[in-house]
């Protein structure tokens, strides 16, 4: 969930009113927003660096710190927050945002070589915009809300701004070699190449993290204006010669992406929010993208969709019993216009604006109504119907598993669901390629690369932490695995598991063992006879993660459940552990 911080000052003239530190909370509380913290600059430059005197000259003028939900883009900056309240307090309307159409448009051609990279880009002009230092501090804000939030550290999307009269158009998106690129960059005097730059901004306290981006990339993504002028190096900086400042009165907006949805949404926010400050309030320039088939398209779009909702079902889902026109109203101070259908007094027409990308249900239409009814005015009322409920049988033998093993001497460990590929494949003697695993897409860190196919890893681990601890060391864990299953619906499924290892001077086959026999005895599951067709049995195997010899097939009712044995000596030296392991792993979920 973000956070933004506005000055309370600026944001009660805004609001036209003047508030209580309390009162200010209840009215953020009834939008669907919580106030977190009131501050100032100075307090909150102290608690980040501890350092009284760094913050000597920093302001003592008080800011309030909001929480915004993560999908509510239009309020992640002054001028959306306060229209979104204005609306809900009911003194003004939603506003209509239209397209201006200039002498001749902006254009943005598309090369083919941007498919490389970053394939997708749109723009739009904001004209005759006047910026004031606070207005023009909350523009910079926004991109930064925006990058971290829906653009994901502009992996997705990377936002350039710039002063549309320092500049000739048409402009061009292109990908280059980076020996090829060179500008001088935003804030700086020297002109760098590509190469140069990503060196340049190695340190960067802000902009290091996005050099990743494309550093490996045999091209980097560029815009040019007609006179070969850098306008930005996305998604890394702007050039220095295209830059705004307070004098700037025409902004040309790009967005560069790898999904042009999020693009489309991030331009639509944009525009939206800031064409408040143009001459003629809530106008927008468009400008035509072509694309690399040559096609045009004009951008942005600022969509507005009608959507049709039940009263009747609105009211149930949520617990009221409110007229139609009376839930229109509340959707209209939500920032989405409605009114009763004119031939069914059951419908509501309502207009999603191009600020509000986030209601995408009907559910979502529902929350709003909700919240703006006031989550503490539903009354309680208890269910129509008797309902008795129980716990989920597999949880609840897991949960009596779970007593009886500790029981038995061993100590439970609670362990990551996802690990690295090592330590379910290579340290373990195994083929990843051959195992079951689900991979995760794009992992941020080697230690969770996969889900875990089997809890052995996890508990080895967990030995080695605790390794200068008195042997024996008897541990288990009761969890889920996941594996492939090419008939599940998701491709995936849970399996339930126990797994005991028993880690001391010698093996101690005999205890793993033990505690087989203990559990099947508390699951009435007798050891099967010579000519009985149920129970269980050990049946010998080889697996390359035991010692040969000393590793069983766990069988019940002639079915494989599991695995039972001594760990090889190279899967300890690969868990760095140097005592000898008996290890018992096997499901459960039959005997629910």
């Amino acid at each position: 969930m973000p956070t933004i911080g506005v000055k309370r000052d600026l944001l009660f003239e805004a609001l036209g009113k003047k508030y209580t530190d309390e009162k200010f909370q209840e009215l953020c509380f009834a939008f669907g927003l919580e106030l977190d913290e009131v501050t100032t600059e100075k307090q909150m430059l102290t608690k980040e660096q501890g350092d009284v005197a760094a913050a000597a000259d920093a302001s003592e003028e008080i800011i309030y710190r909001i929480d915004i939900p993560a999908n509510r883009y239009d309020l992640l900056c002054l001028e959306g927050l306060v229209t979104g309240l204005r609306v809900f307090q009911g003194q003004v309307k939603p506003p209509k945002f239209e397209f201006v159409e200039p002498a001749q448009r902006q254009v943005l051609k598309i090369m083919p070589s941007t498919a490389q990279i970053r394939p997708y880009a749109v723009a739009a002009v904001l004209r005759n915009v006047t910026f004031t230092q606070d207005s023009y501090n909350s523009f910079i804000d926004l991109q930064d809300k925006l990058h971290q939030n829906i653009c994901r550290k502009r992996t997705l999307v990377a936002i350039g701004t710039h002063d549309l009269d320092t500049l000739q158009g048409p402009f061009s998106y292109e990908a280059l070699p980076p020996e090829q690129i060179k500008f001088v960059p935003l804030n700086q005097s020297q002109e760098l190449n590509g190469v140069q730059l990503m060196d340049f901004y190695s340190t960067h306290a802000q902009l290091k993290q996005y050099l990743p981006i494309i550093r490996d990339s045999a091209v980097y993504p560029v815009i040019y204006d007609a006179n070969r002028v850098v306008l930005s190096l996305p998604p890394i900086i702007n050039g220095d010669h295209s830059k705004i400042s307070l004098k700037t009165k025409n902004v040309f907006i790009e967005c560069t992406a790898t999904d042009l949805t999020k693009a489309k949404v991030v331009l639509d926010t944009i525009v939206c929010l800031f064409s408040e400050h143009c001459s003629k309030k809530f106008t927008v320039e468009p400008c035509n993208v072509v694309q690399t088939d040559g096609t045009t398209v004009s951008y942005p779009e600022l969509a507005v969709r009608e959507e049709r909702i039940s009263v009747k079902r609105a009211n149930a889902y949520i617990g009221i019993n409110e007229p139609a026109s009376q839930l229109a109203d509340m959707l209209t101070r939500m920032y989405l216009e409605a009114q009763v259908d004119d031939k069914d007094s059951d419908t509501l027409k309502v207009k999603i604006p191009p600020t509000r990308h986030d209601v995408i249900h009907a559910c979502d239409i529902y929350e709003d109504i909700a919240i703006a009814f006031g989550y503490n005015n539903i009354k309680k009322s208890l269910p129509a119907f008797m309902q008795i409920a129980k716990q989920f049988p597999l949880n609840k033998l897991t949960e009596q598993l779970r007593e009886q093993v500790a029981q038995a001497g061993f100590t439970e460990a609670l362990t990551f669901t996802l690990c690295s590929r090592d330590d379910i494949a290579r340290k373990l003697n195994k083929n990843i390629e051959a195992l079951p695993a689900v991979h995760i897409g794009n992992p941020k860190t080697l230690e969770f690369q996969v889900v875990r196919t089997t809890l052995l890893p996890g508990l080895l681990k967990t030995l080695v932490a605790n390794r200068k601890m008195p042997l024996p060391l008897k541990l288990f864990e009761i969890s889920d695995v996941v594996v492939v299953a090419e008939n599940s619906e998701v491709g995936a499924r849970n399996e339930r598991r126990l797994c005991a290892v028993n880690c001391n001077k010698t093996a101690g086959f005999e205890i793993v063992h033990g505690l087989l026999d203990r559990v099947m005895q508390l699951l009435s599951v007798p050891r099967k006879a010579a000519n009985a067709e149920k129970g269980y049995y050990l049946e010998a195997t080889e697996d390359p993660s035991y010692f040969p010899g000393r590793c069983a097939n766990v069988m019940c009712d002639s079915v494989i459940i599991g695995k039972i044995g001594v760990l090889h000596p190279t899967v300890l030296q690969a868990f760095e552990l140097t005592t000898p392991c008996s290890v018992v792993e096997f499901t459960i979920e039959p005997f629910v």
